[in-house]
């Protein structure tokens, strides 16, 4: 077993690096803990353009990259695992990692979500053989081809855009007739020539042989069922909080972590900030000041136990 940390973060998006870079402001023996790679939602960005201090749109892999950079260069300890299990220790915690055991004396879930499946007949089969959750990620295998997104929120007009640029052949659907993003983005699918929306529709299968080939639409206000032909599918409906390290601390309704205004959980020493926990507002920015917070709060919550 390693030696006691003060701090571990679970989680190198936005709001674990920032809440390392002010662990470190606060002298705590920090490790930051990431399983893929640093960036977390950032990297499934096309276009960065709201994040202050940047006059010009920047990628989310290029954001991320600068991020990470910023961490490291200021003495940041990142670690590429796994954790397997996360449990209370005295008055500490106990964390076993693919690496091994760790201990620490608080802990900071920035642990983030992981996108929402629709949950329909097709979808596991045509995972990786043309439905996708990231559009950045998998869009250029499509340059050219029929795409479809289905989301009616910021993630899947953005992601759409994205994807305009790489094919005259996208169609978005969504249920209701008008789409839940910003108004800006909303503006900017309706105006762009290459996207075609297709409201009040749901999908209820997903077919193909060996690759995707189409998709079944079910009219909302009628009932009526269609097959609708596409070579790619990039479902973003929504995400699902990743708390399967929160031994129990209090969640709301969708299944985030509830907090208080120092990010503080229901477990005394084990905090919370980003996509993971119930944040009013899931941006960027947004999460990176909630890691700050989540640092701060650390440091004090480590003072005040020092003290008894």
């Amino acid at each position: 077993m390693q030696p006691q940390r003060d701090l571990i973060i679970v989680g190198a998006g936005a709001a674990g690096l920032s809440a390392a870079v002010y662990a470190l402001e606060e002298r705590l023996d920090t490790l930051v803990i990431e399983e893929m790679a640093a960036g977390g939602q950032s990297l499934v960005v096309n276009e960065l353009i709201n994040y202050p201090g940047f006059p010009n749109p920047v990628s989310g892999v290029d954001f991320s990259m600068r991020m990470e950079m910023q961490a490291r260069n200021l003495g940041v300890e990142i670690l590429n695992t796994s954790v397997i299990s996360l449990e209370r220790n005295g008055s500490g915690f106990v964390m076993e990692t693919a690496k091994g055991t760790m201990e620490a004396r608080a802990i900071i879930l920035a642990t983030g979500s992981k996108p929402k499946q629709l949950e329909v007949p097709g979808e596991k089969e045509f995972s990786g053989r043309g439905v996708s959750y990231c559009a950045t990620c998998d869009g250029p295998f499509f340059k050219n081809r029929r795409i479809t997104v289905v989301g009616s929120g910021d993630s899947a007009c953005d992601e759409a855009l994205y994807l305009s640029g790489l094919s005259e052949r996208i169609s978005i659907v969504h249920r209701g007739e008008t789409m839940s993003a910003r108004l800006g983005l909303v503006e900017k699918v309706e105006k762009n020539p290459h996207i075609r929306r297709f409201p009040y529709s749901e999908i209820i299968r997903i077919q193909g042989q060996q690759k995707l080939h189409s998709v079944t639409l079910k009219d909302e206000k009628t009932g009526e069922i269609c097959e609708h032909e596409t070579d790619a599918l990039f479902v973003f409906i929504g995400s699902v909080p990743r708390t399967e390290l929160a031994m129990g601390a209090r969640k709301d309704r969708h299944g985030k972590l509830l907090t208080n205004e120092k990010m503080e959980t229901s477990i005394p020493g084990l905090f919370a900030a980003g996509e993971v926990r119930n944040t009013p507002f899931r941006q960027i920015v947004v999460a990176a000041g909630e890691g700050a917070v989540a640092a701060r709060s650390a440091a004090e919550y480590i003072d005040s136990r020092a003290l008894h």
